[in-house]
């Protein structure tokens, strides 16, 4: 440690200290943070991008189209390092900051580590009011940044250069933190990112970051252990939280040590091989029928890294209502949902644990074949929901075709609409940690902005395997156009637009639930005199990427074939039916608000069917 200093402005003693930190990942010591997102604007460019400048070689800084793709595309390069590096987004002052708050919120959501950068407004207020400044009359300090609170694990504004020898620190342990990993905001006012200090040159001494494993209280690894041992009909849920714990093959030797089954959630979706035999499916609304069967039934649950949302509980009808629950998680929040005994604690040290405490236990040969059985029947379903040719096309037969042709090592993403249950539901996974649907947030946009970064990430460790987005016609004309990022900095995607003339999978819950068609399909809504196709081949074209059309399966296969082929990104574009063409099996309940008093017969109907299945809703807080 020395006394010298360095004098710097405070973007410049930011990027120096990003620039200082490191991780060891697997033996290998490398950067913790792999670069960047940015947009310049008055807000970030003067000061800010005067420091990215001098380390673009080691930071590197992707120019994005939008704010809120560059946000997704760091929660997706995050997803894919498994939390342990990130990104930073820079954004200007104003809208370009705002636009930033769905990303996030998403990130948020997901527990996915990203800092923002963002501009402010001047502290001196000198200037005020300046261009794109909200003004609060009784509150000056008060400002658009303040909103990201709600959305951030972490959240400072930087009024004096010294607060970066604080606040940088904290942001950094925050996003590595496990039980409290999400995004970190700071925001930069215009002036004070310009103003110098003397810090002190230790701050800037490499620093190599490891990420911290808690050991669970033996305390309550005995009480879990108590609980599971008594089990007649035990069933493991594997969350998002097991691959971020690099906790997979110690969930597997668990499972194989105890004969018990496992099911997926959605974030956990490829821990397991879709061949082993343990694995009997992904679990809840969008999962299969073998293991919500296998769900109903348990009578001790035991839950690894997830935070049982909604989707996972069919709204909390997935479990007997006896059924006892385990929580092992990194977070205490997530731990003791729903009155479920909690080991907190990190999942790899949690589940040898639980082993030692287990030995000799198997569950009972009745209840794992029971599981087996089950999963050989969803198998067979799969299997025929996947057929071209068998009805008109189909999600399902989309994904099916794209899993027999791809690499065993491809990444798979997918976002928000129909395509998250249809993936979930219908791929089988061919290695670990190859699947990243993102429904946390369930964002519509995150498709195409989250394979460019997954593919940033992906082409740090295996250059040679492909993206490959899933996207409905929704989420292309929500957020398109980091297809032209992809092709700029030959950050090559497969990218599949399956189109069914608008939001389809809205379209059939308002259906389902004795509505009529209304504002969801194009043809269906009111303001819309005559809809016609978008050529998305030819807009996919326009960007630089490769593009082309196929009107069936057979002609998805030879376009995937010709994709796998390609250098760079490629759109292949078909469209699906909007009816016909969904996953009819593997569904539990989920609680959607519907009217108690309507002048419609089919949704009076529908509400009275749908409050039937309330009598199985755990009531437990």
């Amino acid at each position: 440690m020395t006394d010298k200093t360095i004098r710097l402005t405070t973007a410049q003693a930011i990027i120096r200290y990003l620039n200082a930190q490191f991780i060891e990942i697997d033996g290998e010591r490398v950067r913790l943070c792999g670069g960047g997102f940015g947009i310049f604007g008055h807000g970030n460019v003067t000061c800010l991008g005067e420091a990215l400048f001098d380390v673009k070689d080691t930071l590197p800084l992707y120019r994005g189209q939008n704010e809120q793709g560059m946000g997704f595309a760091a929660a997706a390069y995050a997803k894919y390092h498994l939390r342990q590096r990130f990104m930073f987004c820079t954004a200007s002052a104003g809208p370009g900051t705002s636009n930033l708050m769905t990303a996030a919120a998403l990130a948020h959501t997901n527990r996915l580590p990203m800092l923002m950068l963002c501009g402010d407004t001047f502290l001196t207020r000198l200037p005020d009011p300046v261009l794109q400044q909200i003004e609060h009359y009784g509150n000056p300090a008060y400002g658009l940044n303040d909103g990201f609170r709600a959305v951030s694990r972490y959240w400072d504004r930087i009024t004096h250069p010294a607060q970066v020898i604080q606040s940088l620190p904290a942001a950094i342990a925050t996003m590595l933190d496990p039980a409290d990993c999400g995004p970190a905001f700071i925001a930069l006012p215009q002036d004070v990112q310009g103003w110098a200090y003397d810090y002190p040159e230790a701050l800037f001494e490499e620093k190599t970051h490891r990420i911290r494993r808690q050991t669970p209280d033996p305390d309550e690894i005995a009480d879990a252990a108590a609980l599971l041992r008594a089990a007649e009909r035990p069933v493991i849920i594997a969350g998002g939280g097991v691959q971020y714990s690099r906790a997979v093959a110690e969930l597997t030797a668990f499972a194989e040590a105890h004969d018990i089954p496992v099911i997926e959630t959605i974030a956990g979706r490829a821990n397991l091989h879709d061949t082993h035999p343990l694995n009997i499916g992904p679990v809840g609304v969008t999962g299969s029928d073998s293991a919500n069967a296998v769900a109903e039934a348990a009578d001790v649950i035991l839950s690894v890294g997830s935070r049982l949302q909604d989707f996972t509980t069919g709204s909390w009808t997935a479990f007997a209502k006896d059924a006892r629950i385990v929580s092992l998680n990194a977070a205490r929040h997530d731990a003791g949902k729903h009155m479920s005994l909690p080991v907190v604690g990190d999942a790899k040290l949690g589940i040898a644990a639980l082993g030692t405490a287990l030995a000799g236990y198997r569950a009972p040969e009745s209840w794992t074949g029971f599981a087996k059985e089950e999963r050989q029947k969803w198998n067979a379903y799969v299997a025929e929901n996947v057929k071209p040719g068998n009805r008109p096309n189909s999600y399902a037969q989309a994904v099916g075709v794209v899993n027999a042709l791809c690499d065993k090592r491809d990444r798979v993403v997918a976002a928000a609409g129909g395509l998250p249950a249809e993936v979930t539901a219908n791929w089988r996974t061919l290695d670990i940690g190859t699947v990243d649907v993102e429904f946390g947030f369930s964002c519509m946009g995150y498709e195409i902005s989250g394979g460019w970064g997954a593919r940033i990430a992906q082409s740090e460790k295996e250059p040679d395997q492909d993206t490959i987005v899933f996207c409905g016609d929704g989420s292309y004309l929500l957020m398109n156009s980091d297809i032209y990022s992809s092709v700029l900095t030959q950050k090559k995607m497969i990218l599949l637009v399956l189109d069914n003339g608008g939001f389809a999978v809205i379209n059939k819950l308002q259906n389902n639930t004795g509505n009529q068609s209304f504002n969801n399909l194009f043809e269906d809504t009111p303001t819309i005199p005559e809809a016609f196709a978008v050529d998305f081949v030819a807009h996919a074209a326009s960007m630089g990427a490769h593009a082309m059309r196929a009107d069936n399966a057979a002609e998805l296969g030879a376009a995937f074939k010709a994709a796998k082929a390609a250098d760079k990104t490629t759109v292949i574009v078909m469209n699906v039916d909007a009816y016909d063409g969904w996953t009819t099996q593997g569904h539990t309940w989920w609680e959607v608000g519907t009217p108690e008093v309507s002048d419609h017969q089919s949704v009076r109907e529908k509400h009275a069917e749908i409050e039937a299945s309330r009598a199985k809703q755990r009531r437990g807080v």
